[in-house]
């Protein structure tokens, strides 16, 4: 999962929930390998310093889409990599374009990052924090599970390389993983399923559930209920790239006990387009708000042929 300073923030705004669990898979259309290469764990390990040496690596920046939807509805927003932060901008609620009322309220909540350096500042600071706390479950996985084959399957357009076979391990926690904070307790109640891809060494696939309530801070803090769903998929973008295609999140629990937790949503990410390496936040906006104009003639264009209007 790839990034570097600001790139690892784009990676943490698509995988923030990595923090708080990852969860069950069924293993369809696969084949069986009978004659692993490497023993899993060290293919998992190996995956896994590949993913943190390119999350630090300087990659390429990008423009993209994010759809997310929740019980409430979707929201549509396009995001745009700089060094300074990630600059992401609403373009449509539920499918449709933004009213001129909520155009405003949007520009100025993203223009506010251009009148206050401090602001930009604390918001590159915390995407660097997620991001770590993502690289932190990254780092996790080879001792936090046992490992088995499963498995074999392609390679898709949003899944992995195209035409390079993804190897299909199971799943389940290690008796002798001792979590070395809350941030990984979650692993300690999780199994299902992960897919690599042992040409290039990563991470296309990880999907579980945990099988059992996992407390935080002895109970007092709060706890996840047992059967909450975690899935994440990487694809490959460029020859050297690889991003975050699409999640899956279901999971429940209590904070601080009293407080109920409810969170279940799908994210899917499209349209990678590159962008110059040295764009800045500030250039980024003004491509944001042209990109949003686009957005809503496109709409607007594709409604009246949808009604017949020539």
């Amino acid at each position: 999962m790839r990034h570097s300073s600001v790139d690892r923030a784009h990676f943490a705004c698509r995988t923030t929930p990595l923090i708080a669990l990852l969860a069950g898979l069924s293993l369809a259309q696969q084949s069986t390998i009978s004659s692993p290469p490497i023993e899993p764990v060290e293919l998992v390990r190996k995956t896994v310093a590949n993913e943190i040496r390119a999350s630090k690596e300087e990659g390429g920046k990008f423009m993209f889409r994010s759809t997310k939807t929740t019980a409430k509805g979707s929201v549509t927003k396009i995001y745009i990599e700089t060094k300074q932060a990630t600059a992401g901008m609403v373009v449509a609620y539920d499918g449709k374009p933004l009213t001129p009322e909520q155009r405003k309220t949007e520009l100025a909540r993203i223009e506010r990052f251009l009148k206050s350096p401090e602001e930009l500042e604390k918001k590159h600071r915390q995407e660097q924090q997620d991001a770590e706390r993502t690289l932190r479950i990254v780092r996790a996985l080879p001792d936090a599970f046992l490992y088995e084959y499963a498995g074999e399957e392609q390679g898709s357009a949003t899944r992995g390389k195209v035409g390079d076979p993804l190897v299909v391990l199971k799943f389940r926690p290690n008796p002798k993983y001792e979590p070395p904070s809350r941030v990984e307790q979650a692993l300690t109640g999780m199994e299902g399923v992960v897919m690599l891809d042992a040409r290039c060494h990563r991470l296309a696939l990880i999907d579980g559930r945990l099988f059992k309530e996992v407390s935080f801070g002895w109970g007092i803090l709060g706890h996840l209920d047992k059967g909450g769903h975690f899935l994440v998929q990487q694809q490959e973008i460029t020859d050297k790239d690889w991003a975050i295609s699409s999640m899956k999140l279901d999971i429940t629990g209590k904070v601080l006990l009293v407080k109920t937790l409810v969170f279940s949503m799908t994210e899917v990410f499209s349209d990678f387009k590159p962008v110059p390496k040295d764009i800045t936040f500030a250039q980024a906006i003004d491509l944001l708000e042209k990109e949003e104009t686009v957005f809503a003639e496109n709409f607007s264009a594709a409604a009246m042929t949808e009604h017949g209007v020539r």
